[in-house]
């Protein structure tokens, strides 16, 4: 019998330590290679570590929540499988298989190309969310038994879960709910509703009145949600066919009774001394990695922002109108896809905004990027993070569509690989979704210009001389001034809002 030690590897251009989140496996337990060990947060991402042996595990050499170095052993794996006094059929290679990094997963059906490249970062702007963008691309449903009997025991659930108390059995009320139950779970087999339209409701890149907002969703799920008071459109879908499931929500309300709870007793006792009422909380991984960044950013290069208000109204209704394409059916639509479309014009007529400054040991560069790796600052449940869509301007708007829809839901699913966050060129933060209606975010190290974009709500609006209500956006826009001089950074911030004032443009 043969012992192996599986040291932890370099995940990603070389990181030196990395934190042991949670195992996956405990001793005893048999693997094969390329079982998932266990989940480590690098200074960049969350990553899952294969297994390089097949076996049985012996010992976890590192207990979880400990930061350790590359190279430190962390488990030890024996080539006798549990229970069996010869070793394993498949022996164990000579070196460490490695993960595979470097696309992003698909979870939508999408297609989105994210190879990697030079930048390695993990920060971002101060203030950024991505898009809440969770769409997959239809499929055929597959009906069974199995199905219908869990859609009936949910149906039951739900009604039960409705009724505000007991009902004795054998009572009209109770053969009502057992009618109840066998409705909805008839209704749970049907395909899908739109949702109605809704008055006010945030969105990625502010408020719309009146906008059919396309959320999939069953009548039984559609009715828990009225209950609760929740809006679908703020819940991660993860439904076959792009729907938000019961279990969606209740995961989301479970959420948001946690955040509830935490905010009634965040003070604690009044009585308690203040020094025993100071929570620490230690700066490591993707946070730690962000703050370095940032500092270096700040101090590195000379920042000068510019502000500019947009009429987007034409905006919004080119959103409606893909809303209800049949070509765009089943994906993730916010105005944030037009911004990113102006972004890439806008750069192509004014290159010196993508570009990195490089100090060389005698004299500096500007090295001018005939590519655009498109960066969308997202804010996750490990921190801040920039990943980056790759070749950016060479995606018709579907396939930017759809490479939004896949990076949102990777960063907010905790996959985010190291190498998806390097190589940008130019970063798109939309602070909009978070209401805020402008900002001057800090630029990404290696890049030199990034747009904040605000939210878009009506205001009143000077129209050929008429004041009227429009939807209105401000545009932030942060450049670094050792490149983008005053000039060229007004020239490109007034291209993109040309794009956003009238999207036909774009077809030029």
């Amino acid at each position: 019998m043969t012992l192996n030690k599986f040291n932890l590897p370099d995940v990603g251009e070389g990181l030196t330590e990395a934190e042991i989140v949670s195992w996956k496996v405990k001793p005893g337990d048999t693997v094969a290679i390329n079982d998932v060990l266990c989940e480590i947060e690098t200074a960049k991402s969350l990553v899952e570590l294969p297994s390089p042996f097949a076996g049985t595990v012996t010992e976890l050499l590192v207990p979880e929540g400990v930061t350790i170095d590359v190279g430190t052993a962390i488990i030890s794996v024996s080539d006798a499988v549990s229970g069996d006094p010869t070793p394993a059929d498949v022996p164990a290679p000579a070196t460490p298989v490695q993960p595979l990094y470097g696309k992003l997963p698909e979870p939508d059906g999408g297609t989105a190309e994210s190879a990697l490249a030079d930048n390695a970062l993990a920060g971002g702007p101060l203030v950024g969310s991505g898009p809440k963008a969770d769409a997959v691309k239809r499929r055929p449903r597959k009906a069974s038994p199995t199905a219908n009997t869990a859609a009936a025991n949910t149906a039951a659930s739900v009604s039960a879960a409705a009724e505000p108390a007991p009902v004795p059995a054998g009572s009209a009320a109770a053969t009502a709910t057992v009618n109840t139950a066998a409705n909805a779970a008839a209704q749970m087999t049907a395909a899908p509703e739109l949702d109605e339209p809704l008055d006010n409701r945030p969105t990625l890149g502010g408020t719309i009145t009146g906008l059919v907002n396309r959320v999939l969703a069953k009548p039984p799920v559609r009715k828990i949600a009225r209950d609760l008071g929740i809006d679908l459109a703020d819940v991660v879908a993860t439904g076959s066919r792009g729907e938000v499931t019961r279990e969606d929500l209740v995961s989301y309300q479970a959420q948001r009774d946690a955040e509830l709870d935490l905010a009634e007793g965040f003070w604690g006792k009044a009585g308690k001394p203040q020094d025993q009422r100071i929570e620490v909380i230690p700066v490591k991984g993707v946070r730690k990695a962000t703050a370095k960044a940032m500092v270096e950013s700040a101090f590195a290069a000379p920042h000068v922002s510019i502000f500019v208000d947009v009429d987007a109204s034409r905006t919004m209704e080119f959103v409606k109108r893909l809303k209800a394409s049949r070509d765009f059916e089943g994906i993730k639509v916010s105005p944030l896809l037009i911004l990113a479309k102006a972004v890439i014009w806008a750069a192509a007529r004014n290159p010196s905004v993508n570009a990195t400054w490089v100090d060389n040991a005698d004299n500096a560069e500007i090295h001018v990027k005939h590519y655009m790796n498109l960066g969308i600052a997202a804010a996750t449940p490990r921190g801040l993070m920039v990943p980056n869509i790759k070749d950016a301007q060479d995606l018709s708007l579907k396939e930017l569509a759809l490479a939004l829809n896949n990076l949102a839901t990777t960063a907010r699913a905790g996959k985010t690989q190291p190498a998806e966050m390097q190589g940008g060129t130019l970063t798109i933060t939309n602070i909009g979704a978070l209401g805020i209606d402008t900002g001057t975010p800090i630029i990404n190290p290696g890049e030199v210009a990034i747009v904040a974009f605000g939210t878009i709500k009506q205001k009143p609006w000077v129209l050929d001389g008429e004041v009227i209500p429009r939807w209105i956006t401000t545009l932030g826009g942060s450049f670094d001034h050792r490149v983008v001089d005053g000039d060229l950074s007004a020239r490109f911030m007034a291209d993109v809002a040309a794009i956003l004032e009238e999207p036909a443009l774009l077809l030029d």
